[in-house]
């Protein structure tokens, strides 16, 4: 009894939010997570279920579910459910080649990779000779005319890597060519506008209070000695594709906290969101939300869920697996059910869609997590949210 006691003064005393009536073991985990966390620990953890939200919490300074962190690698999630609803109408083909849309892609030895090789990460395309200045790595525009002309580092549809900082910016030129619209104006006028979603790609300045910016990560010595041995030299793809390769190395753990890169929103990387956004673009992705319908019909769920890439991932010579932009979710949490589909992000941050169980799920955190990727409290975190919502 006295366990149980200080383990529910934990819940009240540091973590702040609701969860409905069945979700109370979520609340618990989270509180068991905070607890094990920095004392300046800053996060948010929601869910939907079958387009209802069922977990809104959030603990530490400064921080409530209104605030917004940089979400990084999750805002491919946004950028490429926007391909996925063009692709729905019509508007966009998967299987054309990219080069129907934007011309100036088939330079280099491209042209005959199509649009759904592109958005697996098996374009080759990962970044540029020389790298990025900081104005050309915050403006997809700029990205894309750069790439335009790079001749791949491998043999497109051979292999797959990921395009960290250039995949938004890839897919966002074919989205402007087809449509004359740039993928943010398609994400805000579809999808972030009538959601009210707090996930926004081009944070506008009167927002800007809510922003807590990225805390470094704090590695213990043999968190650091596992990061000094990881090879940085200029021409891996690795340095490539992260941006470290040029006179203008980017640190990815200050990546958001640049105005810059906050007001222009680049779509593989430059999302500001809170838990609530993430989970809720998720859940009207999948189901019905506020008496509205899904954005995706079943059959495009299914595909962008459907496995395109997996295996030995190039980039970071780790296994991988990727749907439609999508990261296969269920290939990280292997309990999820099969076609669940989401992306994470370096600092932390994890959100996706379990289709079978009608979940969403958005988690965020404002300190940087070792290693880089899905926080591992994700993991205990994931698992409670998908038993509570299995058994509600």
């Amino acid at each position: 009894m006295p366990d149980q006691q200080a383990a529910q003064r934990v819940v009240q005393q540091v973590v702040q939010g609701t969860v409905a009536e069945g979700f109370e073991a979520v609340r618990e985990e989270f509180a068991a997570v905070v607890e094990g966390e920095r004392p300046d620990y800053s996060g948010q953890l929601a869910a939907y279920v079958h387009g209802r939200k069922v977990v809104d919490l959030w603990a530490g300074p400064d921080t409530d579910g209104d605030t917004l962190f940089g979400v990084y690698s999750s805002t491919k999630g946004a950028a490429h459910l926007v391909v996925a609803l063009l692709a729905q109408d019509g508007t966009l083909d998967l299987d054309r080649e990219v080069a129907h849309y934007w011309p100036e892609f088939a330079a280099g030895g491209k042209g005959a990779v199509t649009l759904r090789e592109l958005i697996a990460h098996r374009a080759g395309v990962v970044g540029a000779d020389g790298g990025f200045t900081p104005e050309e790595l915050a403006d997809d525009r700029l990205i894309a005319q750069r790439l335009a002309g790079q001749r791949p580092y491998w043999r497109p549809g051979a292999a797959f890597g990921y395009h960290a900082y250039v995949i938004g910016a890839l897919t966002g030129e074919v989205v402007f060519r087809a449509t004359g619209q740039t993928l943010h104006e398609v994400y805000e006028e579809r999808i972030r506008d009538p959601y009210d979603l707090d996930f926004f790609l081009g944070l506008p300045q009167e927002q800007e209070p809510r922003f807590r910016s990225v805390l470094p990560m704090d590695p213990t010595p043999e968190q650091q000695a596992e990061l000094d041995a990881v090879p940085d030299a200029a021409d891996t793809l690795l340095s490539i594709a992260f941006n470290r390769n040029g006179e203008h190395p980017t640190d990815i753990e200050t990546v958001p906290n640049s105005r810059l890169i906050r007001a222009k929103g680049p779509a593989s990387v430059g999302g500001v969101a809170s838990a609530r956004g993430l989970a809720g673009m998720y859940a009207a992705a999948i189901g019905e939300v506020d008496g509205r319908a899904p954005l995706l019909k079943p059959d495009t769920v299914a595909e962008i869920g459907q496995v395109h890439s997996v295996g030995y991932e190039l980039v970071s010579r780790q296994h991988k697996a990727f749907g439609l932009g999508f990261q296969i979710t269920w290939d990280t949490y292997p309990f999820l059910g099969a076609g669940s589909f989401g992306h994470s992000g370096a600092g932390g941050s994890q959100a996706f869609a379990d289709p079978r169980a009608g979940l969403a799920y958005g988690y965020t955190r404002r300190r940087y997590a070792f290693p880089g990727g899905a926080a591992p409290e994700n993991d205990r975190l994931v698992r409670a949210v998908h038993a509570a919502a299995k058994a509600a």
